[in-house]
């Protein structure tokens, strides 16, 4: 059954998920953090694990917040303003400080200082993010191709993905990450064993690929571990990639690198 995350004289504002732990904006603009600490994932300066939320000193308001495998990052405003700050585990660089040491507290993504970031997602082991320029830039593990960049060098440092418009929405899976481009497309890139980059083929890709639904737009996107879910103009929802627990909600488990339509009894704004 559920519980309630408890947290006196104040409100919760946005949640994310990592794979062990969680982590909370709270209407004070602060963040809480609770569960795994291996790797120093709840930015506490220990890596002692929580069952309670644990207030993270970041420096600024919190405006955003994406729990990775074993990392989180967050986007400042205020005094760091546009700013993305990352801890936890970096074996990979998905810090993107520029080294592959773990961090117990918050450090400075290498970005363009002359760039704001507008949001940021964590996958497995790496991170993107859209800058206010219309970039996305990714770091971190890069083995099956999700930093986009057209190679499969893990990276400590941002690198830039070449889309070809002008990104609105970013959604980071384990080891696969999608876009939502300003023309209501929709780019994925990385891993593809299962299809979830939806391209109807099970190859993985360096850089973006299409995914095609047609007659459709595509208004929002969610990406999981091995499959891809996004919502389309006609606010149905559309999902492919693993289906081993029918996590496409298709009524089978047979995976599948195309869309296919899940029936949710209503309309669907958000996934």
């Amino acid at each position: 059954a559920p519980v309630s995350v408890n947290l006196p004289g104040e409100k919760f504002l946005a949640v994310s998920a990592g794979s062990n732990h969680t982590c909370a904006i709270s209407d004070s603009w602060s963040l809480k953090c609770w569960g795994a600490n291996e790797n120093g994932q709840l930015g506490t300066g220990t890596t002692t694990s929580s069952n309670a939320p644990s207030t993270i000193t970041l420096g600024g308001s919190v405006v955003a917040v994406s729990a990775g495998g074993a990392h989180t990052c967050a986007i400042l405003d205020g005094s760091g303003s546009g700013d993305v700050k990352c801890w936890g585990d970096n074996a990979f660089g998905q810090l993107g400080d520029g080294t592959t040491a773990d961090r117990q507290i918050m450090t400075a993504v290498g970005l363009d200082s002359a760039r704001t970031a507008v949001s940021v997602s964590s996958g497995e082991d790496h991170t993107c993010s859209i800058l206010d320029n219309g970039e996305i830039q990714c770091w971190g593990r890069n083995n099956f191709g999700q930093l986009g960049d057209g190679s499969n060098s893990h990276s400590s440092t941002p690198v830039e993905v070449t889309l070809g418009e002008v990104p609105v929405q970013l959604s980071a899976g384990d080891w696969h990450t999608c876009a939502i481009l300003d023309d209501a497309s929709l780019k994925c890139w990385g891993r593809n064993n299962f299809g979830q980059l939806g391209d109807g083929t099970n190859s993985d890709s360096s850089t973006p690929v299409t995914v095609s639904l047609p007659g459709e737009k595509f208004l929002a996107v969610s990406a999981g571990s091995n499959h891809t879910c996004a919502v389309s103009d006609s606010w149905a929802v559309s999902c492919w990639g693993s289906n081993q627990n029918g996590q496409l909600g298709i009524g089978t488990t047979v995976s599948s690198n195309t869309p296919s339509t899940v029936t949710v009894g209503g309309s669907a704004v958000a996934v």
